[in-house]
């Protein structure tokens, strides 16, 4: 499979069974109380340990101080960390000195004008996601089950760090939206769902299968 796939919002062993067992690459674990997928420390510690050799596992967190990433970082064995909220590139860079661990930032699109941070955020994190923007007033910063117009991605020249595509994917429309974007890596939540914070083992092997 060319595409690797993230599934985000893990909250029980036998979502990260069906990610492992589905042939992903990431799992993810939320740390942000507001969003129904939201995990504590202790639970994604022992999700965390449950998950197979070869399955990187990503901590997402949102406008986090130092104190809540020592805590994560400390107890829970991670592969990344996934910035979703307004941290400054300064920020960014900050977390990666104090942390060594690779970053991910999400950068939320909803029109041509939001694509130049995009290149701010390039020079300091390993990795980007982008994602469609929430709507004003929104509570959640992603997994709001939205996409944005992905011919702002088509055709165009692509970032020199690896990015992912994320916002409103779902086993259905995965493989059109990395036919238009010529994404190589892409991120989902809430399309592979029974109901917010609960994963669908079906769904996400047909989101998987979709980019064989």
């Amino acid at each position: 499979m060319d595409t690797r796939v993230k599934i985000c919002g893990l909250t029980r062993p036998e979502d990260v069974a069906a990610v492992a067992k589905a042939g992903a690459h990431y799992a993810g674990f939320v740390f942000f109380e507001k969003s129904p997928r939201h995990v504590s420390v202790e639970t994604a510690r022992a999700l965390a340990l449950d998950a197979p050799v070869g399955l990187a596992k990503v901590a997402l967190v949102v406008n986090a101080t130092d104190a809540d990433l020592d805590a994560i970082v400390e107890a829970v064995p991670l592969d990344m960390l996934q910035l979703h909220g307004a941290e400054s590139p300064e920020r960014v860079s900050g977390i990666r000195a104090r942390y060594g661990l690779p970053v991910m930032k999400a950068v939320g699109v909803a029109d041509a004008g939001d694509m130049a941070q995009i290149g701010l955020y390039e020079e300091v994190a390993d990795q980007l996601l982008i994602d469609a923007k929430p709507p004003t007033g929104a509570e959640l910063p992603g997994g709001n089950g939205l996409a944005f117009d992905w011919r702002l991605l088509s055709g165009r020249k692509y970032w020199r760090k690896p990015w992912m595509l994320a916002g409103g994917l779902t086993p259905e429309n995965v493989r059109q939206a990395v036919q238009m974007t010529g994404a190589r890596q892409v991120d989902v939540s809430s399309g592979v769902e029974a109901r917010a914070g609960v994963k669908d083992a079906a769904r996400i092997a047909a989101f998987v299968a979709a980019l064989r």
